[in-house]
Protein backbone atom coordinates (compact mmCIF):
# COMPACT_ATOMS: atom_id res chain seq x y z
CA UNK A 1 0.00 0.00 0.00
CA UNK A 2 1.13 3.35 -0.94
CA UNK A 3 1.18 5.81 1.61
CA UNK A 4 -2.15 7.13 -0.13
CA UNK A 5 -4.35 4.21 0.54
CA UNK A 6 -2.80 3.93 3.61
CA UNK A 7 -4.18 7.49 4.76
CA UNK A 8 -7.59 6.29 2.89
CA UNK A 9 -7.90 3.12 4.63
CA UNK A 10 -7.18 4.13 8.30
CA UNK A 11 -9.65 7.23 7.81
CA UNK A 12 -12.06 5.31 6.34
CA UNK A 13 -11.95 2.32 8.94
CA UNK A 14 -11.77 5.15 11.83
CA UNK A 15 -14.85 6.48 10.74
CA UNK A 16 -17.04 3.27 10.26
CA UNK A 17 -16.07 2.23 13.10
CA UNK A 18 -18.02 5.27 14.86
CA UNK A 19 -21.92 4.50 15.28
CA UNK A 20 -23.71 7.01 13.28
CA UNK A 21 -26.66 5.67 12.11
CA UNK A 22 -30.14 8.04 11.69
CA UNK A 23 -33.85 7.25 12.59
CA UNK A 24 -36.53 8.50 10.80
CA UNK A 25 -38.87 8.30 13.83
CA UNK A 26 -36.88 10.97 15.54
CA UNK A 27 -38.24 15.05 15.54
CA UNK A 28 -34.13 16.00 16.69
CA UNK A 29 -32.09 17.41 14.21
CA UNK A 30 -30.40 15.49 14.02
CA UNK A 31 -32.31 13.06 14.07
CA UNK A 32 -29.33 11.18 16.47
CA UNK A 33 -27.16 12.58 18.93
CA UNK A 34 -24.48 9.84 17.91
CA UNK A 35 -24.06 11.64 14.54
CA UNK A 36 -22.62 14.23 16.76
CA UNK A 37 -19.85 12.00 17.58
CA UNK A 38 -18.19 11.51 14.15
CA UNK A 39 -18.96 15.38 13.33
CA UNK A 40 -16.94 16.53 16.51
CA UNK A 41 -14.56 14.33 15.40
CA UNK A 42 -14.40 15.87 11.81
CA UNK A 43 -14.19 19.55 13.48
CA UNK A 44 -10.73 18.75 14.96
CA UNK A 45 -9.36 16.78 11.95
CA UNK A 46 -10.17 19.94 9.66
CA UNK A 47 -8.78 22.24 12.05
CA UNK A 48 -5.53 19.68 12.39
CA UNK A 49 -5.12 19.72 8.48
CA UNK A 50 -5.60 23.59 8.53
CA UNK A 51 -8.58 24.10 6.99
CA UNK A 52 -10.49 27.67 7.75
CA UNK A 53 -13.88 28.84 9.00
CA UNK A 54 -14.32 25.03 10.55
CA UNK A 55 -18.03 24.86 11.62
CA UNK A 56 -20.11 22.68 13.34
CA UNK A 57 -23.81 24.45 12.82
CA UNK A 58 -26.93 24.01 15.05
CA UNK A 59 -28.24 21.64 12.48
CA UNK A 60 -25.65 19.25 12.64
CA UNK A 61 -23.31 20.19 9.14
CA UNK A 62 -19.85 20.25 9.36
CA UNK A 63 -18.36 23.25 7.31
CA UNK A 64 -14.82 24.40 6.64
CA UNK A 65 -12.82 25.98 3.63
CA UNK A 66 -9.77 25.24 1.84
CA UNK A 67 -8.10 28.60 0.83
CA UNK A 68 -8.00 29.14 -3.00
CA UNK A 69 -4.54 28.87 -4.56
CA UNK A 70 -5.86 30.69 -8.16
CA UNK A 71 -8.39 32.31 -9.74
CA UNK A 72 -11.57 30.16 -9.89
CA UNK A 73 -15.21 29.36 -9.08
CA UNK A 74 -16.31 27.95 -5.46
CA UNK A 75 -16.86 24.73 -5.44
CA UNK A 76 -18.34 22.60 -2.69
CA UNK A 77 -17.84 18.82 -1.81
CA UNK A 78 -20.18 17.28 0.20
CA UNK A 79 -20.96 13.60 1.95
CA UNK A 80 -22.72 12.79 5.05
CA UNK A 81 -22.01 11.70 7.74
CA UNK A 82 -25.05 9.09 8.72
CA UNK A 83 -25.52 5.32 8.25
CA UNK A 84 -28.56 3.62 6.96
CA UNK A 85 -31.32 2.79 9.59
CA UNK A 86 -32.05 -0.43 7.43
CA UNK A 87 -29.51 -2.65 8.95
CA UNK A 88 -27.27 -3.00 12.34
CA UNK A 89 -24.41 -0.27 12.65
CA UNK A 90 -23.71 -0.68 15.86
CA UNK A 91 -20.41 -2.38 16.94
CA UNK A 92 -18.93 -1.95 13.72
CA UNK A 93 -15.48 -3.69 12.81
CA UNK A 94 -13.80 -2.44 9.67
CA UNK A 95 -11.39 -4.98 8.54
CA UNK A 96 -8.61 -4.39 5.51
CA UNK A 97 -7.78 -7.57 2.95
CA UNK A 98 -4.78 -6.56 1.27
CA UNK A 99 -4.22 -7.68 -2.11
CA UNK A 100 -7.59 -9.28 -2.87
CA UNK A 101 -6.96 -12.48 -4.79
CA UNK A 102 -10.10 -13.03 -6.49
CA UNK A 103 -11.70 -15.90 -4.12
CA UNK A 104 -14.61 -15.81 -1.36
CA UNK A 105 -14.34 -13.11 1.52
CA UNK A 106 -15.33 -14.73 4.73
CA UNK A 107 -16.30 -13.08 7.86
CA UNK A 108 -14.93 -13.84 11.70
CA UNK A 109 -18.29 -12.99 13.46
CA UNK A 110 -20.64 -14.66 11.15
CA UNK A 111 -19.41 -17.96 9.30
CA UNK A 112 -21.88 -18.58 7.44
CA UNK A 113 -21.68 -15.83 5.10
CA UNK A 114 -19.66 -15.05 2.42
CA UNK A 115 -18.65 -12.49 -0.36
CA UNK A 116 -18.25 -13.93 -3.83
CA UNK A 117 -17.84 -12.70 -7.29
CA UNK A 118 -20.93 -14.54 -7.96
CA UNK A 119 -22.82 -12.74 -5.21
CA UNK A 120 -20.87 -9.16 -6.00
CA UNK A 121 -19.28 -9.19 -9.62
CA UNK A 122 -17.66 -6.33 -9.62
CA UNK A 123 -15.05 -7.41 -7.16
CA UNK A 124 -13.90 -9.38 -10.28
CA UNK A 125 -12.32 -5.86 -11.17
CA UNK A 126 -10.69 -5.25 -8.04
CA UNK A 127 -7.76 -7.94 -8.02
CA UNK A 128 -4.84 -7.05 -6.23
CA UNK A 129 -6.90 -4.28 -4.49
CA UNK A 130 -7.51 -3.60 -0.69
CA UNK A 131 -10.49 -4.41 0.04
CA UNK A 132 -12.59 -3.11 3.36
CA UNK A 133 -15.50 -4.97 5.08
CA UNK A 134 -17.34 -5.35 8.23
CA UNK A 135 -16.98 -8.37 10.27
CA UNK A 136 -20.57 -10.00 9.12
CA UNK A 137 -23.03 -8.61 11.39
CA UNK A 138 -23.37 -5.12 10.67
CA UNK A 139 -23.29 -2.95 7.62
CA UNK A 140 -19.61 -0.98 7.18
CA UNK A 141 -20.66 2.48 6.78
CA UNK A 142 -18.75 3.29 3.39
CA UNK A 143 -21.72 4.74 2.07
CA UNK A 144 -20.72 7.67 3.11
CA UNK A 145 -17.66 7.37 5.55
CA UNK A 146 -15.97 6.61 2.36
CA UNK A 147 -17.05 9.53 0.75
CA UNK A 148 -16.01 11.60 3.68
CA UNK A 149 -12.41 9.80 3.90
CA UNK A 150 -11.89 10.59 0.25
CA UNK A 151 -13.01 14.50 1.06
CA UNK A 152 -10.64 14.89 3.67
CA UNK A 153 -7.62 13.09 2.44
CA UNK A 154 -7.79 15.48 -0.96
CA UNK A 155 -8.36 18.62 1.46
CA UNK A 156 -5.28 17.24 3.53
CA UNK A 157 -3.56 17.01 0.23
CA UNK A 158 -4.01 20.64 -1.41
CA UNK A 159 -3.22 22.33 2.52
CA UNK A 160 -0.04 20.65 2.11
CA UNK A 161 0.79 21.32 -1.34
CA UNK A 162 -0.52 24.83 -2.42
CA UNK A 163 1.03 24.82 -5.99
CA UNK A 164 -1.95 22.84 -6.81
CA UNK A 165 -4.19 25.39 -8.43
CA UNK A 166 -7.56 25.60 -7.47
CA UNK A 167 -10.10 28.75 -6.66
CA UNK A 168 -12.34 28.40 -2.92
CA UNK A 169 -13.43 24.98 -1.74
CA UNK A 170 -16.10 24.40 0.67
CA UNK A 171 -16.73 21.47 2.42
CA UNK A 172 -19.48 20.25 3.92
CA UNK A 173 -20.38 17.18 5.67
CA UNK A 174 -24.19 16.41 6.49
CA UNK A 175 -26.58 14.25 8.93
CA UNK A 176 -29.50 12.81 8.05
CA UNK A 177 -28.97 12.00 4.01
CA UNK A 178 -30.42 8.28 4.30
CA UNK A 179 -34.11 10.06 6.32
CA UNK A 180 -34.18 12.79 3.45
CA UNK A 181 -33.01 15.01 6.01
CA UNK A 182 -29.68 15.86 4.76
CA UNK A 183 -30.33 19.29 3.37
CA UNK A 184 -31.07 22.12 5.70
CA UNK A 185 -32.98 25.31 4.22
CA UNK A 186 -30.14 27.19 5.46
CA UNK A 187 -27.04 25.09 4.00
CA UNK A 188 -27.35 26.56 0.61
CA UNK A 189 -26.52 29.89 1.99
CA UNK A 190 -23.61 28.66 4.32
CA UNK A 191 -22.39 26.66 1.60
CA UNK A 192 -22.01 29.69 -0.32
CA UNK A 193 -20.86 28.10 -3.77
CA UNK A 194 -21.07 28.20 -7.37
CA UNK A 195 -21.92 24.29 -7.79
CA UNK A 196 -20.81 21.25 -5.76
CA UNK A 197 -20.73 17.61 -6.04
CA UNK A 198 -21.58 14.80 -3.64
CA UNK A 199 -19.03 11.94 -3.07
CA UNK A 200 -22.09 9.54 -2.86
CA UNK A 201 -21.78 7.16 -5.95
CA UNK A 202 -20.33 3.82 -6.24
CA UNK A 203 -18.33 1.97 -9.08
CA UNK A 204 -15.39 3.49 -10.43
CA UNK A 205 -16.00 6.25 -13.75
CA UNK A 206 -19.79 6.77 -12.07
CA UNK A 207 -20.87 10.01 -12.58
CA UNK A 208 -24.89 10.49 -12.05
CA UNK A 209 -26.87 13.93 -12.82
CA UNK A 210 -30.23 11.64 -12.73
CA UNK A 211 -32.00 10.23 -9.46
CA UNK A 212 -35.24 9.15 -8.43
CA UNK A 213 -37.88 11.48 -7.66
CA UNK A 214 -39.23 10.43 -4.17
CA UNK A 215 -42.28 10.43 -1.70
CA UNK A 216 -42.86 9.75 1.45
CA UNK A 217 -46.18 7.91 2.67
CA UNK A 218 -48.00 6.74 5.65
CA UNK A 219 -51.18 5.00 6.23
CA UNK A 220 -53.28 5.45 9.55
CA UNK A 221 -55.59 2.45 9.87
CA UNK A 222 -57.99 3.29 13.49
CA UNK A 223 -60.40 0.17 13.54
CA UNK A 224 -62.93 -0.57 16.05
CA UNK A 225 -61.78 -2.54 19.43
CA UNK A 226 -63.67 -4.56 21.67
CA UNK A 227 -62.99 -7.67 23.77
CA UNK A 228 -62.72 -10.45 21.17
CA UNK A 229 -65.28 -12.71 23.21
CA UNK A 230 -67.90 -10.29 22.35
CA UNK A 231 -66.47 -8.93 19.39
CA UNK A 232 -68.89 -10.48 17.07
CA UNK A 233 -70.70 -7.42 14.62
CA UNK A 234 -68.82 -4.91 16.43
CA UNK A 235 -64.77 -5.51 16.11
CA UNK A 236 -62.68 -4.21 13.11
CA UNK A 237 -59.78 -5.29 13.27
CA UNK A 238 -57.08 -2.50 11.72
CA UNK A 239 -54.42 -5.31 11.25
CA UNK A 240 -56.90 -7.18 8.47
CA UNK A 241 -57.43 -3.93 6.84
CA UNK A 242 -53.48 -3.52 6.67
CA UNK A 243 -53.24 -6.70 5.33
CA UNK A 244 -55.86 -5.83 2.39
CA UNK A 245 -54.44 -3.05 1.57
CA UNK A 246 -51.08 -5.00 1.23
CA UNK A 247 -52.44 -7.26 -0.91
CA UNK A 248 -54.45 -4.85 -2.89
CA UNK A 249 -51.48 -3.09 -4.24
CA UNK A 250 -49.27 -4.02 -7.43
CA UNK A 251 -47.53 -7.04 -6.63
CA UNK A 252 -46.32 -8.22 -10.19
CA UNK A 253 -44.50 -4.51 -11.81
CA UNK A 254 -44.35 -1.72 -8.55
CA UNK A 255 -42.07 -4.24 -5.96
CA UNK A 256 -38.34 -2.70 -5.21
CA UNK A 257 -37.35 -6.36 -5.64
CA UNK A 258 -39.19 -6.84 -9.19
CA UNK A 259 -37.74 -3.34 -11.01
CA UNK A 260 -34.53 -2.06 -12.55
CA UNK A 261 -33.18 0.50 -14.56
CA UNK A 262 -35.74 3.25 -14.84
CA UNK A 263 -38.83 1.29 -13.44
CA UNK A 264 -40.63 2.98 -10.24
CA UNK A 265 -41.78 1.31 -7.52
CA UNK A 266 -44.19 1.34 -4.09
CA UNK A 267 -42.11 0.06 -1.53
CA UNK A 268 -43.74 -0.67 2.20
CA UNK A 269 -41.03 0.36 5.07
CA UNK A 270 -42.61 -0.45 8.10
CA UNK A 271 -45.73 -2.08 9.49
CA UNK A 272 -46.22 -1.05 13.36
CA UNK A 273 -49.55 -1.64 15.99
CA UNK A 274 -52.31 -3.79 16.74
CA UNK A 275 -55.86 -4.97 16.39
CA UNK A 276 -57.12 -1.74 17.31
CA UNK A 277 -54.64 0.50 15.26
CA UNK A 278 -52.28 0.24 12.60
CA UNK A 279 -49.92 2.44 10.79
CA UNK A 280 -47.57 1.28 7.47
CA UNK A 281 -45.39 3.12 6.07
CA UNK A 282 -44.27 3.33 2.22
CA UNK A 283 -41.57 5.37 0.01
CA UNK A 284 -43.31 6.03 -3.65
CA UNK A 285 -40.26 6.03 -6.46
CA UNK A 286 -40.00 7.12 -9.95
CA UNK A 287 -37.76 9.65 -12.13
CA UNK A 288 -40.66 11.41 -13.56
CA UNK A 289 -43.03 13.34 -11.95
CA UNK A 290 -45.61 11.61 -13.64
CA UNK A 291 -44.83 7.96 -12.85
CA UNK A 292 -44.66 9.67 -9.15
CA UNK A 293 -47.90 11.09 -8.99
CA UNK A 294 -49.58 8.08 -10.46
CA UNK A 295 -48.05 5.90 -7.50
CA UNK A 296 -49.56 8.04 -4.86
CA UNK A 297 -53.04 8.02 -6.69
CA UNK A 298 -52.64 4.08 -7.23
CA UNK A 299 -51.81 4.09 -2.79
CA UNK A 300 -54.69 6.69 -2.28
CA UNK A 301 -57.37 4.64 -4.34
CA UNK A 302 -56.20 1.11 -2.77
CA UNK A 303 -57.28 2.81 0.57
CA UNK A 304 -60.43 4.51 -0.77
CA UNK A 305 -61.58 0.58 -1.67
CA UNK A 306 -60.61 -0.63 1.91
CA UNK A 307 -62.41 2.38 3.38
CA UNK A 308 -65.19 1.31 1.44
CA UNK A 309 -66.05 -2.49 2.61
CA UNK A 310 -65.55 -0.81 6.46
CA UNK A 311 -67.07 2.33 6.85
CA UNK A 312 -66.73 1.87 10.86
CA UNK A 313 -62.84 2.25 10.37
CA UNK A 314 -60.82 5.71 9.60
CA UNK A 315 -57.93 5.35 6.80
CA UNK A 316 -56.27 7.99 6.58
CA UNK A 317 -53.22 7.93 3.72
CA UNK A 318 -51.00 11.16 3.89
CA UNK A 319 -48.04 11.85 1.37
CA UNK A 320 -45.20 13.90 1.66
CA UNK A 321 -42.50 15.13 -1.10
CA UNK A 322 -38.91 13.98 -0.06
CA UNK A 323 -36.75 14.94 -2.93
CA UNK A 324 -37.41 15.14 -7.26
CA UNK A 325 -34.87 14.25 -9.90
CA UNK A 326 -31.68 16.34 -10.15
CA UNK A 327 -31.58 16.04 -13.43
CA UNK A 328 -35.00 18.67 -14.14
CA UNK A 329 -32.54 21.28 -12.85
CA UNK A 330 -28.94 20.00 -13.94
CA UNK A 331 -30.10 19.76 -17.52
CA UNK A 332 -30.57 23.33 -17.89
CA UNK A 333 -26.89 23.97 -17.26
CA UNK A 334 -24.98 20.93 -17.37
CA UNK A 335 -21.33 22.68 -16.68
CA UNK A 336 -20.89 20.79 -13.31
CA UNK A 337 -21.62 17.74 -15.53
CA UNK A 338 -19.32 18.22 -18.23
CA UNK A 339 -16.56 19.49 -16.39
CA UNK A 340 -16.50 16.26 -14.04
CA UNK A 341 -16.81 13.92 -17.38
CA UNK A 342 -13.65 15.54 -18.55
CA UNK A 343 -11.49 15.26 -15.40
CA UNK A 344 -12.86 11.38 -15.14
CA UNK A 345 -11.27 11.25 -18.59
CA UNK A 346 -7.94 13.24 -17.54
CA UNK A 347 -7.42 10.53 -14.79
CA UNK A 348 -8.06 7.50 -17.23
CA UNK A 349 -11.41 6.48 -16.63
CA UNK A 350 -14.10 6.12 -18.64
CA UNK A 351 -17.17 8.47 -17.04
CA UNK A 352 -20.21 6.30 -17.27
CA UNK A 353 -23.52 8.30 -16.55
CA UNK A 354 -26.38 6.37 -15.12
CA UNK A 355 -29.66 6.53 -13.30
CA UNK A 356 -29.53 6.79 -9.47
CA UNK A 357 -32.31 4.29 -7.74
CA UNK A 358 -32.26 6.64 -4.54
CA UNK A 359 -31.15 10.20 -4.32
CA UNK A 360 -28.32 12.36 -2.68
CA UNK A 361 -28.08 15.43 -0.48
CA UNK A 362 -27.52 16.11 -4.14
CA UNK A 363 -31.37 15.85 -4.98
CA UNK A 364 -32.24 18.84 -2.67
CA UNK A 365 -29.32 20.71 -3.49
CA UNK A 366 -30.11 21.05 -6.82
CA UNK A 367 -33.52 21.49 -6.14
CA UNK A 368 -32.98 24.54 -3.93
CA UNK A 369 -31.15 26.33 -6.33
CA UNK A 370 -26.99 24.65 -5.68
CA UNK A 371 -26.32 22.21 -8.80
CA UNK A 372 -24.76 19.64 -6.89
CA UNK A 373 -23.85 16.35 -9.03
CA UNK A 374 -22.92 12.99 -8.04
CA UNK A 375 -19.44 11.30 -8.16
CA UNK A 376 -18.27 7.65 -7.37
CA UNK A 377 -16.79 6.81 -4.24
CA UNK A 378 -16.11 2.97 -4.92
CA UNK A 379 -18.52 1.37 -2.29
CA UNK A 380 -20.59 -1.74 -3.63
CA UNK A 381 -23.56 -3.92 -1.87
CA UNK A 382 -24.14 -1.14 0.88
CA UNK A 383 -26.68 -1.19 3.53
CA UNK A 384 -26.19 -4.77 4.45
CA UNK A 385 -23.38 -6.82 5.68
CA UNK A 386 -21.61 -7.79 2.83
CA UNK A 387 -20.61 -4.11 1.89
CA UNK A 388 -17.24 -3.73 0.31
CA UNK A 389 -15.17 -0.81 -0.89
CA UNK A 390 -11.76 -0.92 -2.66
CA UNK A 391 -9.60 1.76 -1.22
CA UNK A 392 -8.04 2.26 -4.65
CA UNK A 393 -11.29 3.40 -6.12
CA UNK A 394 -11.26 5.80 -3.07
CA UNK A 395 -7.75 6.62 -4.23
CA UNK A 396 -9.35 7.28 -7.78
CA UNK A 397 -12.21 9.43 -6.29
CA UNK A 398 -9.53 11.87 -5.09
CA UNK A 399 -7.29 12.16 -8.13
CA UNK A 400 -11.14 12.71 -9.70
CA UNK A 401 -11.91 15.68 -6.86
CA UNK A 402 -7.76 17.13 -7.65
CA UNK A 403 -7.81 17.14 -11.57
CA UNK A 404 -11.80 18.26 -11.18
CA UNK A 405 -10.23 21.60 -9.21
CA UNK A 406 -7.19 21.73 -11.94
CA UNK A 407 -9.98 22.20 -14.93
CA UNK A 408 -12.14 24.67 -12.78
CA UNK A 409 -9.14 27.10 -11.83
CA UNK A 410 -7.93 26.83 -16.17
CA UNK A 411 -11.18 27.94 -17.28
CA UNK A 412 -11.94 31.57 -17.73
Amino acid sequence: MTTRTEDLAARLMRYCAIDTQSDADSPSQPSTAIQLTLARLLVQELESIGASDVTLTDYGTVLATIPATAEGPTIGFLAHMDTAPQFNATGVKPRLIKGYNGGAITYPDNPTLTLTPDASPNLLKKLGHDIVTASGTTLLGADDKAGIAIILHTAATLLKDPTIPHGPIRLAFTPDEEIGRGVDKRLPEDLKVDWAYTFDGGEAGEIEYETFSADGAEIRIEGVSIHPGWAKGKMVNAIHLAAKIIAALPQQTMLPELTDGRDGFIHATEMTGGSSAMTLRFILRDFEREGLEEKGRILRAVCDAVQATEPRATITCTITPQYRNMRYWLEKDMRPVELATQACRDIGLDPVSVPIRGGTDGSRLTEMGVPCPNLFTGMQEIHGPLEWVSVQDMERASDLMLALLRRAAAQP
